[in-house]
């Protein structure tokens, strides 16, 4: 099953890069596993890739650009996003160019705003944005770990464009989002991406998992995973081809009605 996110038909989920090639700084050892791992993921048929200026220092990005490098731009759909200490009008744009050449591509598919900053205006920096769309540098304008106020508040910002998606925390250990946040988008059109799906890995051994996963024969991890996908796009990072085998195992079916009403019920 596939559906859209930034004008492109997408997979059900995508991949996330955080601490692939460092976490605030550069982190070079372990390369060719990554971008090994990355090129396999795309193999199976995911390609949404999410990363991020500040992740690694930028060298995440150079990875997903060596990724990349040859492929049909067109059937990936690529999301960055720009920290919160560059969302003056100047520091947008200029984030926004650094990105797109460590990408080594032509324009970026969804461009988010990291984290909210409320030291700056939110208006100029959705003004930016649209300038940004405008001059095709990226295609689609989203935000990350936006609540209802914040998200409002960018929403009313807009005068040419819309918030495509919130990027938040979410995941079958902290599903607070699911009361405000979730219907919030939900009601406007905005999609919702969802990253640490896995809660860090935790969710394989959530006992309340296990019955279920007996029965259904999937694993918890796929069992979670397939949960989010209801109401949002997960953005799971693997580092091996064997996680990633397991996590595809979570596409082509879903969860009965009575099965994800006892998850969603469940504290």
């Amino acid at each position: 099953m596939s559906f859209t996110l930034a004008g492109k038909k997408v997979s059900r989920l995508g991949i996330g890069t955080w601490r692939m090639g460092g976490a605030e700084q550069a982190e070079t050892g372990n390369d060719a596993g990554y971008i090994d791992t990355l090129r396999f993921a795309l193999e199976l048929g995911v390609n949404i890739i999410d990363t991020a200026e500040m992740y690694g220092a930028g060298h995440t990005e150079e990875l997903v650009g060596r990724v990349i490098k040859g492929m049909d731009r067109d059937s990936l759909c690529i999301i960055t996003k720009v920290w919160p200490d560059h969302l003056r009008r100047r520091d947008v744009e200029a984030s926004a160019r650094a990105s797109l050449k460590r990408l080594g591509t032509d324009y970026i598919d969804l461009y988010l705003i990291h984290w909210p900053n409320p030291q700056i205006d939110i208006r100029e920096t959705v003004s930016a944005l649209e300038e940004l769309v405008d001059s095709g540098i990226i295609r689609h304008i989203g935000v990350s770990n936006f609540g209802v106020g914040d998200l409002g508040a960018a929403m009313a910002a807009c005068k040419r464009y819309e918030i495509e998606a919130n990027e938040i925390k979410y995941n079958m250990a902290e599903r607070g989002c699911e009361r405000d946040v979730i219907p919030f988008c939900e009601r406007n059109g905005i999609r919702v991406i969802a990253y640490t799906p896995m809660a860090k890995g935790s969710v394989a051994g959530m006992r309340q998992l296990e019955p279920m996963s007996e029965r259904i024969k999937k694993t918890p991890i796929q069992i979670a995973l397939n949960y989010l996908m209801k109401r949002s796009i997960p953005i799971p990072k693997a580092s091996s081809k064997e996680h990633w085998a397991e996590i595809l195992g979570s596409v082509g079916w879903e969860l009965d009605a009575k099965d994800y009403a006892d998850l969603s019920a469940a504290q």
